[in-house]
C-alpha cells in the first residue's frame, strides 16, 4: 500500500510493549512519529531505539509521541530492551509494536519485497493531530536514521502550520524563513509587519520574532 502526504494515517490495533494499542486513540491530540526497524537484536536498530528514547525531552517539547514497530514477537522485544539499555545507556520509554503477523507493516507499506521480503525497511511517518500524514521517509536497513534531521523537519512543518511560511534549504530554527508564495504582499504585511527582503517577487525572506 502506498501512503501519501495528506492522507489519513490508517488506524490499527496491535500488541505492544505497553499493552494493546489502538493507534488513533493512543495518538489522541498529539503528533505521532511512527517508525519501523527491520529486526530485533540487530546493531543499527539497537542504536536507533536508544536515540529515540534519549530524545524524549525533544519529543515532549513538540507534542510528539514516538512509536516503533518490528515484525518480531513481544517476548523478543522484552529481552532486547535489556540489551538496548545495557549497551546504549537508555531504556525504552515509548511503545514498540510486536507486529509478528505483519498486518500493520503491510498496511503502511513497510515491507519492500525487492529489498527483503522478510523484514521492514526503516520507514518513518510523521502524523499530525488530525491524523494526517505529513512526512514520509524510507531508509534501507543498512542506513541508520538521523533523528536530528527528523526533529528539524518536524520543526519546519510545525512552524509552517503556525506562521504561513516555508523553510529554505538547510534551515535551522532561528534562521530566516520564506513568506508563503500563497500570500499576496498585502496579506503578508498583516502577518509580518516587521517587513521582509524580496530577493524576487516569489522569494521573500523574513525573520520571525523569537
Amino acid at each position: 500500500m502506498s501512503l501519501e502526504l495528506g492522507q489519513i494515517a490508517p488506524d490499527f490495533e496491535q500488541q505492544s510493549t505497553e499493552g494493546r494499542i489502538r493507534f488513533h486513540e493512543w495518538l489522541g491530540d498529539s503528533w505521532g512519529l511512527f517508525f519501523s526497524h527491520p529486526k530485533n537484536f540487530t546493531p543499527v536498530c539497537t542504536t536507533e531505539l536508544a536515540e529515540v528514547a534519549r530524545l524524549k525531552p525533544e519529543w515532549d517539547k513538540r507534542n510528539v509521541k514516538p512509536i516503533g514497530l518490528s515484525v518480531d514477537l513481544l517476548d523478543s522485544h522484552a529481552t532486547w530492551e535489556q540489551d538496548i539499555s545495557e549497551t546504549q545507556g537508555h531504556a525504552l520509554n515509548f511503545p514498540l509494536l510486536a507486529d509478528a503477523d505483519k498486518s500493520v507493516a503491510s498496511l503502511y507499506g513497510m515491507i519492500h519485497p525487492e529489498a527483503d521480503p522478510a523484514v521492514t525497511v526503516r520507514a518513518v511517518f510523521l502524523i499530525d493531530p488530525a491524523k494526517r500524514i505529513r512526512l514520509v521517509l524510507v531508509y534501507p536497513p543498512s542506513a541508520g536514521r538521523n533523528f536530528a534531521e527528523i526533529i528539524r523537519a518536524i520543526d519546519s512543518i510545525q512552524l509552517s502550520d503556525k506562521s504561513k511560511v516555508a523553510t529554505p534549504v538547510n534551515w535551522e530554527p532561528g534562521d530566516s524563513v520564506i513568506v508563503s508564495p500563497a500570500l499576496t504582499d498585502e496579506q503578508a504585511k498583516e502577518l509580518f509587519p516587521q517587513g521582509w527582503r524580496a530577493l524576487r517577487p516569489y522569494l521573500r525572506m523574513v525573520d520571525l520574532p523569537d
